[in-house]
C-alpha cells in the first residue's frame, strides 16, 4: 500500500475512534502503538495525526506528543453559540435558494433519522452511528443549499463532531425524536421560503441539543468528561 493510502487508513481509524469515544479527551495518542496495530511505519501515522490536528480533533502537547483535544464546559458554550449563529445563516440562505431536489434530500435525511431512532435499541453503537449519519446528512444538505463556500469552511472547524456523536449517545428516545421534529419544522420553513423562521428554528434546535448534553453530563460527572475520562458510557 502506498504511503498516502497507509496514512489515509490510519486517519480513518483514529478519527472514528475519537468521534465514537474510544479515545477520550486528553488521552495520549501513541504513534508506536498505532504503527504496530496497522503494521505501518511512524511516518503515515504521524501524517494522519497531523491531519487530525488540522481538523481540530487532536492537539500537540510539549513532551507528550499528540493527545485528543480536551473540551471544557466553556468550550461547549462557545462552540454551540458559534455553531447556532453560523448554521442559522445557512438555514436562512437555504430558504432563499431551495429547489425540489433539495427538499427530496431533506426528506430522505428525516426519514433515515426516524428509521434509526425507531430501530432496535439493542443495536447500541450501530444505532448511534445511523442516527449521527442521518443528522449529518440533514445538516450537510442545509449547508450545501446555502451555497456559501466560506461558511462551509468555517463550520467544518466549528462543529465538534465527537461532541455531536456523544450527544446522541446520551439523548433518550424522546429527545432524539424531538431533534428530528425540529428537522421537520426547519424543512417546512425552508420549503416555504421563510428564511428568518428557518434561522430561528435552527438556532433553537442547536441550543436545545446543547442544554440536554450539559444537563446529562452535570447529572453524572462533568469534570470526568472534560478532563479525560468520559462520563458517557462507551459501547462494548
Amino acid at each position: 500500500m502506498s504511503g498516502l493510502g497507509s496514512a489515509q487508513r490510519a486517519y480513518e481509524f483514529i478519527r472514528a475512534a475519537i468521534i465514537e469515544g474510544r479515545y477520550r479527551p486528553g488521552q495520549h495518542l501513541i504513534e508506536q502503538r498505532f504503527g504496530e496495530e496497522f503494521d505501518l511505519s511512524r511516518t503515515p501515522v504521524r501524517e494522519a495525526l497531523r491531519i487530525l490536528e488540522a481538523e481540530g480533533l487532536v492537539m500537540s502537547e510539549r513532551n507528550r506528543g499528540a493527545v485528543v483535544r480536551p473540551v471544557s464546559a466553556a468550550d461547549i458554550y462557545d462552540l454551540y453559540e458559534l455553531r447556532a449563529r453560523l448554521e442559522s445563516l445557512a438555514a436562512e440562505r437555504a430558504a432563499e435558494r431551495v429547489t425540489p431536489e433539495d427538499l427530496f434530500d431533506l426528506d430522505a435525511a428525516i426519514g433515515d433519522f426516524d428509521n434509526a431512532v425507531r430501530a432496535d435499541s439493542s443495536a447500541g453503537l450501530a444505532q448511534i452511528r445511523s442516527i449521527n449519519q442521518a443528522n449529518a446528512k440533514f445538516h450537510g444538505t442545509i449547508l450545501r443549499m446555502a451555497n456559501h463556500s466560506r461558511l462551509s469552511q468555517i463550520l467544518s472547524r466549528t462543529v465538534d463532531i465527537p461532541l455531536v456523536f456523544q450527544a446522541f449517545r446520551v439523548f433518550d428516545r424522546d429527545e432524539r425524536l424531538r431533534s428530528n421534529h425540529f428537522h421537520r419544522f426547519m424543512r417546512d420553513a425552508v420549503a416555504a421560503g421563510e428564511a428568518e423562521r428557518a434561522g430561528r428554528l435552527m438556532s433553537e434546535h442547536i441550543f436545545m441539543g446543547r442544554d440536554v448534553l450539559l444537563a446529562r453530563l452535570e447529572a453524572t460527572s462533568r469534570e470526568s468528561l472534560f478532563h479525560g475520562v468520559s462520563a458517557v458510557p462507551t459501547a462494548s
